[in-house]
């Protein structure tokens, strides 16, 4: 798998939509690095992909029979609190109305990435040899027969709390954040397509953890695409990116204030990862990752801040984001 820059990656992909290729797709944060492969070209024994329960390795979610190790070190309070002040300072001032934080965490397991990819559960699955794995559970658009729908996901909660779904659901500064993220994305959509609706707004999914289970809130957007959108796959994409929940808003200025508040280069973390067959493009969000530098392992993790958020709660809240699926 070659990596390449962004003008060839959406050459790339309009070309194999236009002639109807199956196709993988894996973009960076920045969209910097890309590969797009044929999916008969993908060689099993350095990516593997598992998307909605369709992928090339066949033996992925099979259960795991041993005890998983599981320590990570999060971030010292006062550098995360540095970061949190940077970010909620330029809220005060007016220059984001949201933004995505994130951190890099040490994490020591006895899992390796290829153990993760094949025993974790999660709708969205990709590992890469020696590089990185990720299981995420956020649907980042959808196109098919003429429609793209999109699924943003905000708002996360300790499942096993009294209460736990009203206390999510009545939360001003959780649905707050969730409101900006579908104005957000709502705006996204109608760049490239028409009839943009709300379908569902602030749905809550229960996901399992090794740690237990986690309670997040979702909303559906959908929009009609222009009748030649399959041969233009690559620029309808690349025309979203990076993704809304990921940032926050407005895009470029919090994208400014993440460079400056984070210290650290996502690189593939919350970029996108997908695929096209038959007339239908699936993709995700690539959070829930870990990544390998230097035979390190390290968890990114991250949650959105709005003027009414506490750094106490951030903080938790990307604890508690540090979790693989495998139960």
């Amino acid at each position: 798998m070659k990596a390449l820059d962004k003008e060839t990656a959406i050459a790339r992909m309009n070309t194999f939509g236009r002639n109807g290729t199956p196709f993988l797709f894996v973009i960076d944060y920045m969209q910097e690095h890309s590969y797009v492969e044929p999916l008969d070209g993908i060689d099993a024994s350095v990516c593997l992909y598992q998307f909605r329960g369709t992928g090339n390795a066949p033996d992925a979610g099979a259960r795991y029979a041993g005890t998983i190790d599981w320590e990570f070190t999060p971030p010292a309070p006062a550098d995360y609190r540095r970061s949190f002040d940077t970010v909620r300072r330029n809220l005060l001032g007016g220059n984001s109305y949201l933004t995505n934080l994130t951190c890099k965490v040490p994490l020591r397991t006895n899992l390796t990435l290829k153990d993760v990819f094949l025993h974790s559960h999660a709708l969205y699955k990709l590992w890469l040899k020696d590089r990185f794995v990720c299981f995420s559970p956020e649907i980042f658009v959808r196109m098919e027969e003429g429609r793209i729908k999109s699924f943003p996901m905000k708002g996360t909660i300790d499942a096993t709390l009294p209460h736990a779904e009203s206390i999510l659901l009545d939360d001003a500064k959780e649905a707050a954040e969730h409101a900006t993220i579908v104005d957000l994305i709502r705006n996204d959509l109608s760049m490239v397509s028409e009839h943009v609706t709300v379908a569902s707004y602030r749905y809550i999914d229960r996901l399992q953890t090794n740690k237990g289970p986690i309670l997040q809130t979702s909303s559906e957007i959908c929009g009609m695409l222009p009748g030649d959108y399959t041969k233009r796959l690559g620029d309808i994409l690349f025309s979203l990116l990076p993704a809304g929940s990921i940032t926050g808003a407005p895009k470029p200025r919090t994208m400014q204030i993440i460079a400056e508040a984070e210290g650290y280069e996502r690189g593939f973390y919350t970029g996108v990862m997908g695929c096209y067959a038959d007339g239908r493009l699936d993709s995700a969000v690539m959070i829930r990752f870990i990544e390998q530098e230097n035979g390190q392992l390290y968890f990114k993790a991250g949650g959105g801040i709005t003027a009414q958020s506490r750094w106490e709660s951030e903080y938790n809240e990307v604890i508690q984001k540090i979790y693989v699926p495998i139960y």
